[in-house]
């Protein structure tokens, strides 16, 4: 076949297959361990068993997760030497120092205090507990601050120059908070907060449809809810102005995103193509359904603002537009399903629904949020495929082409560490999937108690 010839399609491949792979798994974590704080800290102000449980119940799920996303990522990082060579020397006098400070900074911070946090329930006081959480929470916050620094540098490069398709950095500042960096960051920490509270949610109602243990699910379901209102409302904010920044620093991705091949005239606004089939031989949409000036309203708040079209950028430089172009409205879709999902359950709570006398009637409301659960990985993989697909063919925005960055290695080569990886992680999400039923079946222990014996 083809594509087992191609060494640059298939190292594409496979970075893509352990990224998609690798990325579910500490996104639950940053927020699941936020969550673990607040449980702990309400258990240490009021002495309610209940936080305790919670924090008990969750945290099984949190290591597990923990413990596939260390096997799965480290062998990404890996990549950037074994099949990436040109890119990490090329960019290395960043890219490798950010992600040292996330090694050295965030993982070590995690690691020291995990310990603690899963072992020391009963080794160590309260106090010491809630801040060795403190400081495995903060860990994964930071974490992902520096990776998607790093990445956000992969798309508005600055800090330095290249010379020789070799950057040099100058300003470390400029570097770590490029164009990109403020936007990238915010919308995937969010992400993060948003994917743990349908877990968390949805989970509690896969409790709550069965009528095991509701009162102690309904609570994590209510503040899952509660926490829904500000999450989601920030997450709409902070994308739009993702969008703009796109707008601003990579017209390609934006026009790829949005199937848009004409630049609108002055005076005339920009269409949005709500659904639409791109033609990259054609350089046209073989068939279209627009709402008008819409493109223009969104990007520039003005109905008749300039944007861009892929008619400008010469056809070596178009990104892929399929993927950009669907993903984008997959990640959209999902958005403000899960926006009225959470309308929704407002209006069920303000009705006197969520209590535990009515809440087993909500079956639809309830199944809903379990069907939340794979949405929100969905819209937050499909987010991905716009930020990097949209960015193609470049690996460095501008200075770097895919195909420069790739090393040089025999198809077969790759094609079968590819084929190796896929069957090793599909093993371990098949071991993962084995431990949560196990973990889901059993629920939560309410013997364990610090000064109740056993």
């Amino acid at each position: 076949m083809e594509i087992f010839q191609d060494h640059i399609l298939l190292s594409r491949l496979h970075f893509a297959f352990t990224a998609i792979f690798h990325i579910i798994w500490p996104v639950l974590t940053i927020g699941l361990s936020i969550f673990l704080v607040v449980m702990e800290a309400r258990w240490l102000m009021t002495r309610e068993e209940r936080y305790y449980h919670h924090a008990r119940f969750w945290m099984r799920l949190f290591l597990l997760n923990f413990a596939v996303g260390v096997v799965s990522g480290i062998p990404m990082e890996f990549q950037f030497g074994t099949n990436w060579s040109a890119f990490s020397r090329a960019g290395g006098d960043i890219f490798g120092h950010l992600l040292g400070f996330e090694a050295s900074m965030a993982f070590m911070l995690e690691a020291a205090f995990l310990g603690i946090m899963a072992f020391g329930w009963k080794r160590v006081s309260p106090g010491m507990h809630l801040f060795a959480t403190c400081m495995v929470a903060f860990g994964g916050s930071l974490s992902a601050f520096w990776i998607m620094a790093a990445n956000s540098w992969m798309q508005t490069p600055l800090g330095g120059e290249f010379i020789n398709n070799k950057f040099l950095l100058t300003d470390t500042f400029a570097a770590i908070w490029n164009p990109d960096a403020f936007w990238g960051i915010t919308h995937m920490w969010l992400a993060c907060l948003e994917i743990s509270l349908f877990v968390i949610g949805g989970i509690s109602a896969w409790y709550l449809l069965r009528g095991r243990h509701t009162e102690f699910f309904l609570t994590s379901f209510k503040m899952m809810l509660a926490a829904a209102v500000l999450i989601t409302t920030l997450q709409v904010v902070v994308g739009d102005g993702a969008g703009k920044s796109v707008y601003h620093h990579q017209p390609a991705k934006l026009a790829a995103m949005e199937a848009h091949w004409q630049t609108n005239p002055e005076g005339q606004g920009a269409a949005w193509n709500i659904l639409a089939w791109p033609d990259k031989k054609l350089q046209d949409n073989t068939w279209a359904i627009e709402l008008p000036y819409a493109l223009s309203l969104i990007t520039t708040l003005s109905p008749t603002g300039r944007v861009t079209g892929l008619h400008d950028i010469p056809i070596e430089d178009q990104p892929p537009l399929l993927l950009p172009f669907y993903s984008f409205r997959i990640m959209l879709g999902i958005g403000i399903a899960l926006v009225v999902l959470m309308l929704w359950s407002l209006w069920a709570w303000r009705k006197g629904e969520l209590v535990p006398e009515r809440i087993g009637r909500q079956k639809w409301l309830l199944s809903s949020w379990v069907a939340a659960i794979p949405l929100s990985y969905i819209a937050m993989e499909a987010g991905w495929v716009v930020r990097e697909v949209g960015r193609q063919p470049w690996v460095i925005q501008g200075v770097l082409r895919t195909e420069q960055g790739v090393s040089r290695l025999p198809p077969e080569t790759v094609a079968g560490s590819l084929l190796g990886f896929m069957g090793i992680y599909c093993l371990l999400f098949i071991l993962f999937l084995v431990f949560a039923r196990r973990l889901l079946n059993n629920g939560p222990d309410f013997s364990q108690y610090p000064g109740r014996k056993g």
